[in-house]
């Protein structure tokens, strides 16, 4: 029987749990995860937090280049974040792989061709593609929104099953109850304009994406079809569950 597709993409407040440093035991436990669901299920990831690895080890000066520093940052980053996957999914007898893709790449389409070949090749040879944007060539996403249309565009183009968005919150929550400091979570979307009425436009603290972007993201995926789930990637388990359907979180169909 066919595996499931599933596109999960990670943000830096998940990778980071929050933190000023990349968790080991997040990327552990997604690592642990994708172990366990390897007879159903195969995995891409699209993973933010490039930025946040480099600034574990260098200082950079700004000097009024915050955007250029920043891709500065993310070359300086993306090794040491694919050191991190490798080391902690190899232990785990997962292999890992690396894709950096910019958005004009999806506006190729000899580009999309070799995207989708490459990565189908890796998927077959058991490999995991880890995809980040490419920063140090374009600004997108450190400006925008922290790789959620990226995730959104491939996950069109590699024609997943599901696209899970992992985040700092148990998936997208009523207007009314965040008034109150309530949270209630809004468990099944089929109506994206009624659902962009109860999003604010809060930003993440270490990320760049807020609510908005996982929504427009979201919006993506549907108009092809695909289901997108949107995750609280800092608890535990949080892919296990939310296919055991135990946990609260945000259904988009």
């Amino acid at each position: 029987m066919a595996k499931k597709r599933v596109l999960l993409k990670i943000g830096t407040n998940t990778l980071t749990k929050e933190t000023n440093h990349i968790s080991r035991g997040k990327i552990e436990d997604i690592g642990m995860q994708i172990a366990a669901l390897n007879d159903e299920y195969e995995f891409v990831i699209v993973s933010s937090g490039a930025i946040a690895a480099a600034k574990q080890f260098v200082k950079l000066e700004t000097k009024g280049k915050e955007i250029i520093v920043k891709q500065a940052l993310a070359s300086i980053g993306q090794p040491h974040l694919m050191r991190i996957f490798h080391e902690n999914f190899s232990d785990l007898g997962l292999l890992t792989s690396q894709c950096l893709l910019s958005y004009s790449d999806f506006e190729k389409e000899q580009s999309k061709v070799n995207i989708v070949n490459t990565i189908n090749v890796l998927i077959e040879n058991n490999y995991i593609p880890i995809i980040n944007e490419n920063d140090t060539v374009a600004t997108d996403e450190i400006q925008f929104g922290d790789n959620d249309k990226l995730a959104a565009l491939t996950a069109v183009l590699l024609k997943v099953d599901i696209l899970i968005i992992a985040t700092n919150t148990n998936g997208i929550y009523t207007k009314a109850s965040i008034h109150n400091d309530i949270p209630e979570t809004i468990s099944l979307v089929t109506d994206l304009q009624l659902m962009q009425q109860e999003v604010g436009d809060s930003k993440s603290s270490q990320g760049t994406g807020g609510m908005q972007s996982k929504i427009e993201a979201a919006a993506i995926a549907k108009a092809a079809n695909i289901e997108t789930w949107v995750v609280n990637g800092l608890k535990d388990d949080f892919i296990l569950n939310a296919i055991k359907n135990t946990i609260p979180f945000t259904k988009i169909v």
